[in-house]
């Protein structure tokens, strides 16, 4: 019996990546993996050309897309263990969504949004220098600080013995005229994570908590390497946007705080505070 193509293909817009999910039979007869194609062109045909993975899960997580929206148009092949091939699927259209990094008004930001870490205090590899040079973590001040020397790539965890098995903070210092009338969102753009222990960042706003972060599993090379654009490269960047509580704002000084109080490390890419 030959296989049967997956059913329930669903695309779900996320920031800088379209996460495809579908439902199949594994074992009717054994599926040994599911071939996803993809194409920025409608109508395309399945080949080498357009094979994006081949994945033993009903999911797979196209990255890689930036901040700006990019549409693409999938089709996926069950091959079951002996090699035979189901018909390709309809094809289904997907779109990533738009970073706040693109669509809003920046208000402070550290590092550019652009997968890369480099800008940034000791990258792509330096984390064992972090806690010499930030011995109290960092503390970055919009305006007067500079990214190269003022910003660690990497913030290290309890887990981290390297940097002392201690939690550690992170520290950012913006200032407002007043508090906008628009929405606030602050984008924390990650280059990599730890790929078994990512932990969590506490996100304070002038000493008013606003949210616990989980992080994704990453690769654990987030801190040996840097750029997530060179091709055939293993690190996996992960987005955080979320809006800030308005009544937490305030003119003049605004302080926001990143404690990293469980886990391993995380990378940065790029850090802001957007008006939506």
């Amino acid at each position: 019996m030959s296989p049967q193509p997956v059913r329930k293909i669903k695309a779900a817009p996320e920031i800088g990546r379209i996460r495809l999910t579908w439902e199949g039979e594994a074992y009717r007869p054994l599926v040994d993996h599911y071939a996803v194609y993809g194409s920025q062109q409608r109508g395309f045909k399945p080949g080498p050309d357009t094979l994006l993975t081949k994945t033993v899960y009903a999911s797979f997580a196209h990255d890689r897309m930036g901040g700006r929206r990019q549409d693409w148009y999938y089709r996926i092949v069950t091959v079951d263990a002996s090699g035979d091939s189901s018909r390709p699927t309809s094809e289904i259209a997907g779109h990533s969504a738009d970073s706040v990094t693109v669509s809003g008004k920046p208000i402070a930001t550290v590092g550019t949004f652009d997968g890369k870490s480099l800008e940034l205090a000791l990258a792509p590899a330096g984390y064992a220098q972090v806690t010499k040079q930030f011995p109290n973590g960092v503390d970055y001040t919009y305006g007067k600080s500079v990214p190269n020397t003022d910003w660690a790539y990497i913030q290290p965890g309890p887990a981290d013995s390297w940097a002392g098995s201690k939690p550690s903070r992170t520290t950012f210092r913006f200032p407002l005229e007043s508090v906008p009338s628009a929405e606030v969102v602050l984008a924390i753009w990650l280059i990599d994570t730890h790929a078994s222990n990512p932990g969590v960042i506490n996100l304070a706003l002038n000493d008013t908590p606003v949210k616990d972060i989980k992080l994704e599993n990453g690769a654990t090379r987030g801190s040996l390497e840097g750029d997530t654009t060179v091709p055939g490269t293993t690190l996996k960047p992960s987005y955080v946007e979320l809006p800030l509580p308005a009544s937490s704002l305030k003119a003049g000084e605004n302080v926001l705080t990143l404690d990293k109080k469980i886990g391993s490390w995380h990378a940065y890419d790029a850090l802001g505070v957007f008006q939506r």
